[in-house]
């Protein structure tokens, strides 16, 4: 079996952080790379030897594809600070580039990168504060610079994604196409690959999904967790 693997970054990215804690550049892309190749386990296929411990069938690696965006880089305003902020001086920004570049020597990787809206880039208030405000149980006073998150609009990543899975899809390049990623947009894109014989895995790493993407797919697979019931869904 010949598997392509779709990691949609900005998702990995956050459910990483979220699962595995703060990394470098270096360290987060290594993860990422042993994080995929566990999907090439095929946990269905498998022989017995003399001792009857189970020996696994691995798939074959076609490639990863990651898609993602560029660090912003324009002038920000922060409505708190009333300050602007360069990204460009921001370690965020030094620690995006330095991942990227990380990835482009790894073997078997392919960067598809979009681009941020610059002019969409705008701070605002987190959810959970905004509601505290109107609730009267936070004063607006006592608002910190850390309850405004960076809102930004990813361009092309979506789109980018879609293709690939038609184009593996429709040319029978694989077996099978692993997508990392918790969003229900590709639902269509997961339909046309079913449609043309393409074994289909979501991994949402722990997000919950929507009941229309559980049922486009073949099988739920997650590894955030060394624990049997968020390693492999029922489904699989």
């Amino acid at each position: 079996m010949k598997t392509a693997i779709l990691v949609d970054g900005g998702f990995y990215r956050k459910m990483a952080k979220k699962h595995f804690g703060e990394k470098s550049p270096v360290e987060r892309a290594q993860e990422l790379f042993s994080y995929c190749k566990r999907h090439l386990k095929q946990v269905d296929h498998y022989t017995k030897d003399e001792s009857g411990n189970k020996q696994y069938h691995y798939s074959d690696l076609y490639r990863i594809f990651y898609y993602d965006c560029p660090p912003v880089e324009k002038n920000v305003f922060h409505p708190l600070t009333q300050k602007t902020i360069c990204f460009k001086k921001h370690p965020t920004y030094v620690w995006m580039n330095d991942f990227l570049k990380e990835l482009k020597t790894k073997r078997k990787f392919a960067l598809r990168l979009g681009f941020l809206a610059a002019d969409a880039a705008i701070y605002t208030l987190n959810a959970d504060v905004t509601k505290k405000i109107f609730n009267r149980s936070l004063k607006i006073e006592d608002v910190q610079e850390e309850d405004f998150s960076l809102s930004l609009i990813q361009k092309g990543v979506d789109m980018k994604i879609g293709l690939d899975i038609a184009s593996l899809s429709y040319k029978k390049l694989v077996d099978q196409i692993v997508l990392i990623s918790g969003d229900s947009d590709f639902v269509p894109a997961a339909k046309l690959a079913r449609l043309e014989g393409i074994d289909f895995i979501l991994d949402p790493m722990g997000h919950p999904i929507n009941d229309a993407l559980q049922e486009h797919i073949d099988g739920l697979r997650s590894y955030y967790s060394s624990t049997p019931s968020s390693s492999i869904d029922s489904k699989t």
